[in-house]
This record gives C-alpha cells, sequence and structure tokens, in this order.
C-alpha cells in the first residue's frame, strides 16, 4: 500500500461546521442597450464633431455600482440595480489626415428583482488589526444583509453612429444616459483620461451613439452556517520540484516545448469569447 493510500485510509471523516455564503437566488440575462450617447473628453468630441464616420475597436468594463433595496411589501425580496460603466476605443475617419482613436464611458443601467431572505441580526467581525501596545483591534459592526454579486463578459459592440446631440436639460431619467452627470462616475473611471470629461450639453452639437450587447449573471447571497463532511487533512497529489545548483541550459532542457503557442487557439476552443485584458486604451484621450 502506497503512502498516500495509507494516509487516506486513516482519516478520520466528521461533520464539521462551516461559515460560508449561501446563493439564495440567482438569473442570467441577455440584455441589448440601444443609442447610448458615450461620454466624451475635450479631445475625443473635438474629433466626434469633425468626423466623417466611426467604428469601435475595443470594449472594457471599468466599473461597476450595485444598489439592493428590499421591497416594502414582498419580504425577502430585493429590487437589485446595477449601472455599468464600460470604456469604449473608437476610431474616427476625419476630413483631413489619418484616422483618429478616443476613448468614451457608455453608462448603461438596468434592474432585476431577486430573492434574498431576511435577517435582522447585528454582525460583529474582528478587523485582525491590533492596536497601540498590541491591544486588540477593535470589531467591525455591520448588518448581515445579503451580498449582489455581478458577473459580466464586456460587450460586445453592435453599432456606433454619429448624430444631433440628445440633451439632458439636467433630467436624470431621459433617454440620453443612466447617468446626466459627470460628477457621479467613479473616480477611478474618470483617471482613465487626460483630460476631464465633459458633461452632455456643454455647447457641443454631436454625439456618438453607440449600442452594446451584455452576457451577466446576478446572484444574491447570504452568510450561514453548514454542516458539512470532511476528513482532518488533504494531502496534495502534487509534489514540490526543486531546481537546485542546475545549470540554466539544463533546466531548460527538461522544459516541454509550447507547442499550444505556436498553434492559434480555433473558434471552438476559444468558445466564441470577446474578452480583452489590460487597459484597451493605455492613456484615453
Amino acid at each position: 500500500m502506497s503512502e498516500r493510500s495509507s494516509f487516506q485510509s486513516q482519516a478520520r471523516r466528521e461533520n464539521v461546521c462551516i461559515d460560508a455564503n449561501r446563493i439564495m437566488d440567482s438569473c442570467r440575462d441577455k440584455d441589448c442597450f440601444e443609442d447610448v450617447q458615450l461620454l466624451l473628453s475635450e479631445t475625443g468630441q473635438e474629433i466626434v464633431e469633425t468626423a466623417t464616420s466611426v467604428r469601435i475597436k475595443e470594449t472594457k468594463i471599468v466599473g461597476c455600482n450595485i444598489i439592493a433595496d428590499p421591497i416594502q411589501f414582498n419580504r425577502g425580496f430585493y429590487q437589485i440595480t446595477v449601472r455599468m460603466f464600460t470604456l469604449v476605443k473608437c476610431e474616427a475617419c476625419v476630413v483631413i489626415g489619418q484616422p483618429e482613436e478616443f476613448c468614451g464611458i457608455a453608462v448603461t443601467e438596468k434592474k432585476v428583482v431577486l430573492f434574498g431572505s431576511e435577517g435582522g441580526v447585528r454582525v460583529f467581525k474582528n478587523n485582525a488589526r491590533n492596536g497601540f501596545c498590541g491591544l486588540p483591534g477593535r470589531a467591525e459592526e455591520g448588518w448581515n444583509s445579503p451580498t449582489v454579486v455581478v458577473e459580466a463578459v464586456d460587450p460586445v459592440a453592435l453599432s456606433a453612429k454619429i448624430k444631433e446631440k440628445c440633451h439632458c436639460h439636467g433630467h436624470c431619467h431621459c433617454a440620453c444616459s443612466p447617468c446626466c452627470s459627470i460628477d457621479e462616475l467613479p473616480p477611478s473611471v474618470g483617471a482613465m483620461f487626460d483630460g476631464a470629461l465633459r458633461a452632455q450639453g456643454e455647447n457641443t452639437t454631436k454625439g456618438l451613439y453607440v449600442t452594446l450587447g451584455f452576457f451577466s449573471v446576478i446572484r444574491v447571497e447570504r452568510s450561514g452556517q453548514f454542516i458539512i463532511q470532511a476528513t482532518d487533512y488533504s494531502i496534495p497529489e502534487k509534489e514540490c520540484v526543486v531546481t537546485g545548483d542546475e545549470a540554466p541550459c539544463s533546466v531548460f532542457e527538461k522544459m516541454a516545448f509550447p507547442i499550444g503557442e505556436f498553434s492559434p487557439p480555433s473558434l471552438g476552443q476559444i468558445g466564441g469569447g470577446t474578452g480583452i485584458t489590460g487597459n484597451p486604451c493605455g492613456t484615453c484621450r
């Protein structure tokens, strides 16, 4: 009998209590947001004013605000508001000169109703930070309210067009965008641009409108205590490999040839994904 098999036979199984997040409710959705007006910087707006055509090169979700409000007459249910901030990298054809690249922010918003159960218990957790002279850290207080988790892939760019600008006139429920004020943007989003973003109604005649398709999963979790069956300890199957003082070339010779790096994946292997890593625009204009 091997050493691992001997250990597994001797491992003692018992019921243990754990604290984990339980998924109370979840949903998936495929949303298409039409004619979303981009928030642009000074440079981006100048390009749009003189451009003859425009296309979208890349998109990336750079921020998300989530609000969960309990529904008064439907106990345990919550109305969840999800506001996405998407960085859109565009390329425009101007009358004179080479194509110009610039970035904008698309703000989209959706609402769903999910079950999150109830709970009115105050929760105190040690923040694990020691105070002065080794005194124990204070306990942080909170409610055992549910946690909303939103998972989404970077949106699919469906169209982009330049047309006469929509002016919100200070009303935040107009058709232009869920966020009519640039002051409502997260600081991390505004910091991606060299110049400040313009408000939608500032002395401009044209706007850039995009249509984006989102795939998302939203779930509501609540912390709870659960009893599971477990063993005392789990031994990893993988052994640690130490290179020691071997010559670099000797270590290199033992490495497997990276065939995958020389063989681009097919559409079936990729799975039709459109994910983009890193900042697609670098420093945006």
